[in-house]
């Protein structure tokens, strides 16, 4: 790359903790709930006595439960895995509340006292994702300070920067699809989606090439089949192969983010060494597996869809559009842990408790019937309202959005460029879940090249 994406004075953004990202606007006009209307509140003994829907873990047809806990209230009682009460907000407005409302936390430590006081106990699954201290899981001004330093990589001018990186990074990888041959089946998640998210995160942090799909491009490892044991073993090979990266730019910095924080952090302005680490590990994980399942979800939407794939093909609508309706429709994440009120909140009628978890369901806002219609589930690239949620809102808003726009749209406009005959290898029926609630994707994209 041909510049440093981190503090210089050209590209220094202030971040207002309660405003949305300094970042590339977003192409959809914004979409601010104008009064908050009033909420026909679930009367609080109905409430108490319809039990908690138990979310499953698998994910096998997370919009049906979607639809189902919606119907019951945009905020409703669920069981999370290991018989953990908690609540999934699903309804669009309502989610938008959550993610804006200082009042909602992200540290487990401070805010969950079921779970720091050990009550939860060692066999709580999601206890990996309440033990994250990073970036994403800080609160308050130690969040802010975080993300104003990471904040400047991801300016419009910087992600615009990146723009002949992304490029060359998807050509190389439809090259390497055109070698194999027309008629060949590819699966295109593992051998195209990932490659292209992992390599675009990895130029960004000065991932040398040939690490990139090794456990620093592994994202979550989030299939959703690897047992503890594995996901703990992945997680420490990442975490080391992230400290030799962050050793190797502190010997020998170069013009990437990585470089740039170890320079803030030298100047006293920056990250402590655990924050680094924990910062380029974030990430990598999110600058990766999303990115992947936007670009699979995409091209599986199309795929699947002939007339839509017809305007794409003929320009009758944008490539960016079809990634906006993706992102609405298809949301890369799903119900990523966790947020605590850090007092009790009322959210569409509902009194959540201080200390609770709560789960917004990134998938689901953007098919909200309130805001969508009656045929919010169906994928339209021409629809000219996309609005949803999949990069959040208020102060955790996705960082890398715009970067996330920008390679996906490049991939898919390639990858149906570059083969105008490609074809599900698969009846669309047959595609199966990732097998996570934590994610939205397919588990293996199976398509023939053409």
């Amino acid at each position: 790359m041909s510049r440093r994406p981190g503090p210089d004075a050209a590209d220094a953004v202030a971040v207002d903790p309660i405003a949305p990202d300094p970042i590339a606007p977003d192409p959809i006009a914004p979409d601010p709930i104008a009064a908050d209307p009033v909420a026909t509140p679930l009367p609080a003994a109905d409430l108490e006595a319809e039990a908690p829907i138990a979310l499953d873990a698998t994910g096998r047809d997370l919009h049906a439960e979607a639809d189902r806990l919606r119907a019951r209230c945009p905020v409703a009682r669920v069981e999370l895995p290991g018989g953990v009460p908690g609540w999934s907000v699903t309804g669009y407005d309502a989610a938008r509340r959550v993610l804006a409302d200082p009042r909602f936390s992200k540290n487990a430590r401070a805010h969950w006292p079921a779970f720091s006081s050990g009550d939860l106990g060692p066999g709580f699954p999601l206890a990996a994702w309440a033990r994250m201290d990073n970036l994403a899981t800080a609160h308050g001004p130690d969040h802010e300070r975080q993300r104003r330093l990471v904040a400047k990589a991801f300016t419009a001018r910087n992600v615009e920067l990146m723009r002949p990186a992304v490029q060359k990074i998807v050509d190389g990888r439809l090259d390497a699809l055109a070698a194999l041959g027309p008629g060949t089946t590819v699966e295109l998640k593992s051998g195209y989606a990932h490659p292209v998210a992992a390599n675009v995160i990895g130029e960004l942090l000065g991932v040398p090439e040939q690490d990139r799909l090794t456990a620093l491009g592994a994202g979550y490892s989030g299939q959703g089949r690897a047992t503890p044991q594995e996901m703990a073993a992945a997680f420490t090979a990442q975490r080391r192969a992230v400290v030799e990266l962050i050793d190797a730019k502190r010997r020998d910095p170069g013009e990437d983010l990585t470089s740039a924080l170890l320079a803030a952090r030298e100047d006293d302005a920056g990250l402590t060494g655990a924050e680094l680490v924990a910062t380029v590990l974030l990430l990598l994980n999110t600058g990766t597996e999303p990115a992947m399942n936007l670009i699979a979800n995409a091209a599986a939407a199309l795929l699947a869809d002939p007339a839509q794939r017809a305007l794409a093909e003929a320009g009758r609508v944008s490539w960016a559009a079809v990634v906006d309706e993706a992102l609405r429709v298809e949301a890369p994440v799903a119900s990523m842990p966790f947020r605590f009120a850090v007092e009790d909140v009322d959210v569409a009628g509902v009194r959540v408790p201080a200390g609770e978890p709560v789960l917004v369901n990134f998938a689901a806002p953007g098919r909200d019937p309130a805001l969508h219609g009656p045929d919010a589930g169906r994928f339209d690239a021409a629809r000219p309202d996309k609005r949803h949620l999949a990069f959040g809102h208020g102060v955790h808003r996705c960082l890398g959005s715009a970067l996330a726009r920008l390679e996906a749209e490049t991939a898919l406009a390639g990858l149906f460029g570059r083969f105008p005959g490609l074809r599900l290898a698969v009846d669309p029926a047959d595609l199966v879940p990732q097998e996570t609630f934590i994610m939205n994707g397919r588990r293996e994209l199976p398509v023939r090249l053409g």
